[in-house]
């Protein structure tokens, strides 16, 4: 049996509610998996393994939708479902990236397509994951003295400032810049930038302190002892 590609998940407190909905989400040939409250899906509900959405009642027994939503944080689209709803708590949702609002009882079309608007939304956002996992397992690889030459090589720096920032010779840069180029299975400069730009490494923040860093060590070489004649 093949693994699914996509997981609907639905919370919903209503048992009735929720086995309807699954029974319907899985005649449209969507994988599900329900829970009976927030705590359930956030204890049972694996995120990271392929893409997926969320139908979520807004009022549940231990917190709300919304709250999930926010303890969420934009990780999977959302469909909100309730019963309940009403034009603030809508709009509210909406603001906070929710991907539909219905109200129940649901029209069968109507969660079809809300459904499939969000699955796509989340192949979109699992692929970006996937992207950057990728790339920081590249970054994972290099030394820290490649991470030094990545940092300044992206500002635009040629070989020989980067060795009069690193105190060291333009022939071992060149060398460390090969290993990053490889490393990082990029071909140009270019590709280099966007990759850095896509990632999480803080090309930035490795560079103040590298700086504060230099500044420290110019200031301790600059300290001259005092001699005293007595």
């Amino acid at each position: 049996m093949n693994s699914p590609t996509h997981y609907v998940f639905v919370v919903d407190d209503d048992e009735h509610v929720r086995n309807a909905l699954c029974r319907l989400l899985r005649s449209g040939g969507y994988a599900v998996e329900a829970y009976e409250s927030a705590s359930a899906f956030m204890r049972g509900a694996d995120l990271t393994h392929v893409p997926a959405c969320l139908l979520l009642d807004l009022q549940l027994p231990d917190f709300s939708g919304i709250e999930l939503q926010r303890r969420l944080e934009g990780v999977v689209p959302i469909v909100f479902i309730s019963a309940h709803g009403d034009m603030n708590t809508a709009v509210e949702a909406m603001k906070a990236g929710a991907a539909d609002f219905l109200t129940k009882p649901i029209d069968a079309c109507v969660l079809f397509e809300a459904t499939g608007q969000a699955l796509e939304r989340a192949r979109h956002l699992f692929a970006q994951r996937e992207q950057r996992a990728e790339i920081q397992r590249r970054v994972d690889k290099l030394t820290p003295r490649e991470r030094e030459v990545m940092a300044l090589v992206v500002t635009g720096r040629p070989n020989k400032l980067v060795a009069d920032e690193l105190g060291a010779a333009e022939k071992t840069i060149k060398i460390h810049r090969a290993r990053v180029m490889e490393k990082m299975k990029v071909d140009s400069l270019a590709d280099l930038v966007r990759l850095v730009a896509t990632s999480a490494f803080d090309a930035s923040g490795l560079l103040s302190l590298r700086s504060s860093r230099t500044r420290g060590a110019r200031q301790r070489a600059g300290r001259h002892p005092v001699s005293h004649s007595g």
